[in-house]
């Protein structure tokens, strides 16, 4: 049997690049033991032992961040693109979509029913056990959930940004009108309509800046010149409801359909609907787990 010399007896194991890749993308050992679900001792003991095997210091520590060196920067698309080949065998050698193995990452909202989206995880699961969906959350809304996709921390995402970066498809799932939420003894509870320039004296309740209703709607009043006033800032679209039918402020947000014991009126305005839908990046192609669940969310969609 011929024989190859080892030359180099130093390995360098799969689990060492994926915790430089989380390192690199999140500048945090911690939050990076977070998202590979590990201990920070080991994520830390890994990037010790990967730089010993490489001969090459790969970050700096600055205070609370972790800075890629030099070393680090030019190794770094080699690790993506060394898991990324390794990610693609798996998926070649996977014949039957019942072995379909791996992780999903996807990006949703906190408390806003786009999808039956428990229902499709379940069937999801019971077809494919072997992988394992997870599901993360953004504090900037869908702006964050965006940008983890494009950076790679997320595989899927629900977006509802008017516009996305290159090398991202997004598949339309809903569509949301925008509708003016006051209290019921507000004085324009009465109405049926009303226009953003009537509002422009009131308190309002919006979301934070990053989501994709609050970039719409700040459009449409810098179009016609409209200042306001906003005096509570929300995680999500149901809590601006919630609040402004409390009597908070107005809620000048996309309907959808939460309960709520105010009023609600049709806006004037010509603003565009928000339009939630499924983001995925184009390349490096997702593989077929990805590409499954993309079409179980997908195939939930429901009208609005």
């Amino acid at each position: 049997m011929a024989t190859i010399d080892l030359v180099d007896t130093r390995r360098v194991e799969t689990r060492l690049l994926e915790q430089f890749v989380a390192v690199a993308a999140e500048g945090s050992v911690t939050r990076a033991a977070e998202r590979l679900w590990a201990a920070q001792s080991t994520v830390s003991a890994g990037i010790a032992s990967l730089e010993r095997s490489l001969g090459v210091r790969l970050f700096d520590r600055t205070g609370r961040r972790t800075v890629l060196t030099a070393a680090g920067e030019d190794l770094l698309p080699h690790a993506r693109a060394a898991l990324d080949a390794l990610d693609r065998m798996r998926d070649l050698a996977t014949v039957d979509d019942a072995d379909l193995r791996g992780r999903v990452r996807l990006g949703i909202f906190t408390s806003m029913d786009i999808v039956d989206l428990t229902g499709v995880l379940r069937r999801f699961r019971q077809r494919h056990p072997l992988v394992v969906v997870e599901l993360m959350t953004s504090p900037t809304g869908t702006t964050g959930l965006v940008h983890d996709l494009v950076a790679g921390r997320l595989d899927l995402a629900y977006t509802g940004l008017p516009a996305v970066p290159p090398g991202i498809t997004v598949e339309p799932l809903r569509e949301m009108p925008f509708r003016v939420f006051v209290a019921s003894d507000h004085p324009l509870a009465g109405r049926t309509s009303v226009g953003l320039a009537e509002l422009a004296g009131e308190p309002f309740i919006d979301t934070a800046h990053g989501f994709g209703n609050r970039i719409i709607l700040d459009a449409a009043l810098d179009r016609l010149g409209i200042r306001r006033r906003i005096v509570a800032e929300m995680n999500d679209m149901p809590a601006v409801v919630r609040f402004a039918t409390a009597g908070l402020g107005v809620g000048v947000v996309p309907d959808s359909g939460v309960q709520h014991d105010g009023a609600v009126l049709e806006l004037e305005d010509d603003v565009a609907p928000l339009r939630i839908g499924l983001a995925m990046r184009t390349d490096p192609e997702p593989n077929r787990a990805t590409r499954a669940l993309a079409r179980d969310v997908v195939a939930a969609r429901r009208a609005a």
